[in-house]
């Protein structure tokens, strides 16, 4: 069995367990139609292994990538494109591209929430900042918290996705405990299969809507918008996601 605190581990069966889970792909087209209407160039931040940043590199807008995890970036320079985006290695609280300035800079698939200090949060977000183009845009998504979730510290294990993995049945048990005083989701993923079980583990912060926007406020964005999903629905009582834009 092989234990990390990241990605490192499992970053290889990335695409094949999100490619099995039928409700994802709705970001995907948010944030390839976003850059459509910005323009280039674009910054992802926690790119991953190029789900979102690839098919907006596909429109010949120049994109670049930023993530820490060096399993992640193997896997998104093997993918068709991949040449055509510049990539980074480096964490996002914060990063530093020298003088390098973006019409859009967006963090797809919740990795904002990855930052669980308000220091890392600022530092993230004055980065961002200090690479967005005047009048250019910053997007992201995290989910919004449900207090019936929230209210349990303990949950059980369960089986939350069955995949394929070069021709092999796979699956990913998901453990979740819950910090409430630190607003913080522990994970703990299990990948089992015909190989050695792997484990992964990693915390999530979670926020409010309002907190959202006095964040975003004190690191000096002056428009922030929050929709209720991909759809830029209202927020209500149902709302799955909080969809930020900030200017």
């Amino acid at each position: 069995m092989s234990t990390d605190q990241s990605y490192e581990h499992s970053a290889h069966y990335y695409d094949a367990v999100y490619g099995a889970v039928p409700t994802l792909g709705t970001d995907a087209d948010f944030y390839e139609n976003l850059a459509r209407e910005c323009g280039g160039p674009v910054l992802e931040l926690g790119c991953g292994t190029g789900r979102v940043l690839l098919r907006i590199a596909r429109h010949g807008i120049p994109c670049e990538g930023v993530d820490k995890s060096p399993a992640m970036l193997a896997q998104f320079k093997r993918k068709a494109g991949a040449d055509a985006v510049t990539l980074h290695h480096s964490d996002m609280a914060p990063f530093h591209l020298g003088t390098r300035k973006f019409k859009l800079i967006f963090s797809a698939f919740r990795a904002f929430q990855h930052l669980e200090s308000v220091e890392d949060q600022l530092a993230c977000l004055t980065s961002v900042r200090a690479h967005l183009e005047p009048g250019g845009l910053f997007a992201f998504d995290v989910f919004a918290p449900k207090l019936e979730s929230i209210a349990i510290d303990d949950a059980p294990e369960v089986m939350d996705v069955a995949f394929e993995y070069q021709g092999k049945s796979m699956r990913r048990y998901a453990k979740v405990d819950r910090d409430r005083a630190r607003q913080l989701t522990l994970v703990t993923m299990r990948y089992e299969g015909d190989g050695p079980e792997t484990v992964v583990k990693f915390s999530m912060r979670w926020f409010w809507r309002y907190e959202l926007a006095h964040l975003l406020h004190r690191a000096g964005f002056a428009e922030v918008t929050i929709f209720g999903d991909f759809d830029r629905r209202p927020i209500s009582r149902d709302t799955p996601t909080f969809v930020v834009l900030a200017r």
